[in-house]
């Protein structure tokens, strides 16, 4: 097969620039809603001294393990040697890198004093999973920096391979740590579990190929690209094991759960008695993020269910997210295991929570900021190929 072409996006038509001004409308919504979050203080979010990561938390984490699975299509390529995901290696690169931007920008406008950042950066706490994550997100913009650089110059294409093998070991790595951070948590129970980096792991596949395939859809189709039935047909299989994979591992936690018996109060919280949380995940997280999709990707072959089952995906994993994070501090903490405890300050009693306005501005602020990074970079460098048509794919790329 030729080899294959890359070409920018011309992006000067009214649908381009009205993409990027309602992209530009939703940052400074998230802008405002950092700076009314620190100016008036916290106390006008949901978010308490019980549950201090609310939902600009679920939207980061869910971008940050999204940039990670992003940048797998560019691993199958370079370092698996699958000819037909080379010519998607530049735009997974690209989405890896805008979607950590976009989580690590949340992250940081909601610590409620940003300027404390420095110090974080400064001093290091080597004992802190949190400390570790710095180097690692870091680390992350610098080696997919250096993956791109081989994919973009030609005379540089002959080290694709080992850097490619380089970025997938460091992301396998980075996503091990942010699931470690809750896993390492052992004072919250809902928390304190090894399957949780792992999950981490097929969790980042799903949620960031499920982004791949709906920026591809919609670069190819807004832009006049041929996108064939060939590739799309890779990537709704490749969605579909890795979503029967997270489905698979969640259900191994919980069994795991039901297994100890110290730990069924906690799995009757999360799977009947939580409230929200038990609905968010039967119908959030297994049905709309896990069976749905499964469905719409093994029942037909079209592209609307393509598009509809990484759409739901997407909206699954924030729902998993919402009650791994969320929940997690919302059950009780068993200070004292076996004793009755009470007190004026709510020991025992389930912690309320219900996200504010500018938590959920502040969140989709961080999306749009990834999307519209995204949206420039496919103006200024050829990410995107001329051509995915059936005919196209499969060759080496130049």
């Amino acid at each position: 097969m030729a080899r294959v072409h890359y070409r920018e996006i011309e992006g000067g038509s009214g649908g381009y620039y009205a993409l990027l001004g309602a992209l530009a409308a939703l940052i400074f919504a998230g802008l405002v809603a950092a700076w009314t979050m620190e100016h008036e203080g916290h106390y006008v979010t949901g978010m308490s001294n019980r549950i201090v990561w609310g939902t600009p938390h679920v939207f980061a984490v869910f971008l940050i393990v999204a940039a990670s699975g992003a940048l797998n299509v560019a691993s199958i390529a370079s370092v698996f040697g699958r000819d037909l995901y080379k010519p998607l290696a530049r735009l997974s690169g690209l989405l890896a890198v805008t979607l950590l931007a976009g989580g690590l920008a949340v992250l940081v406008l909601d610590l409620g004093r940003p300027d404390r950042l420095i110090v974080a950066m400064t001093h290091y706490n080597f004992k802190s999973i949190f400390a570790w994550n710095i180097f690692l997100y870091t680390g992350f913009f610098a080696v997919v920096g250096v993956y791109m650089w081989t994919l973009f110059e030609r005379r540089l294409n002959l080290y694709s391979k080992g850097v490619g093998l380089v970025a997938l070991l460091w992301r396998l790595v980075l996503t091990t740590g942010t699931g470690s951070i809750f896993g390492f948590l052992v004072a919250r129970e809902p928390y304190d579990s090894a399957l949780l980096a792992p999950l981490f792991i097929v969790m980042s596949f799903s949620f960031g190929l499920a982004i791949f395939v709906l920026v591809l859809m919609a670069a190819c189709g807004w832009t006049g690209r041929a996108l064939g039935e060939v590739v799309l047909k890779r990537l709704r299989e490749l969605l579909g094991v890795f979503v029967a994979t997270v489905l698979y591992f969640v259900a191994v936690h919980h069994l795991t759960n039901l297994y100890i018996a110290r730990q069924h109060d906690l799995e009757r919280f999360f799977l009947w008695e939580g409230g929200v949380y038990p609905a968010l995940f039967w119908f959030g997280q297994v049905l709309i993020g896990g069976l749905l999709p499964l469905l719409l990707l093994f029942g037909t072959a079209s592209r609307r269910a393509l598009a509809a089952a990484a759409l739901c995906v997407i909206l699954g994993g924030l729902a998993q997210l919402y009650v791994l994070i969320i929940g997690g501090q919302a059950y009780p903490q068993r200070i004292f295991p076996d004793k009755e405890v009470s007190s004026s300050f709510f020991d025992g009693v389930v912690a309320a929570y219900a996200p504010s306005l500018p938590e959920v501005a502040l969140g989709a602020g961080g999306v749009a900021l990834a999307l519209a990074l995204t949206a420039v970079a496919l103006k200024v460098l050829p990410f995107l190929p001329r051509s995915l048509a059936d005919g196209d794919v499969g060759g080496s790329t130049a």
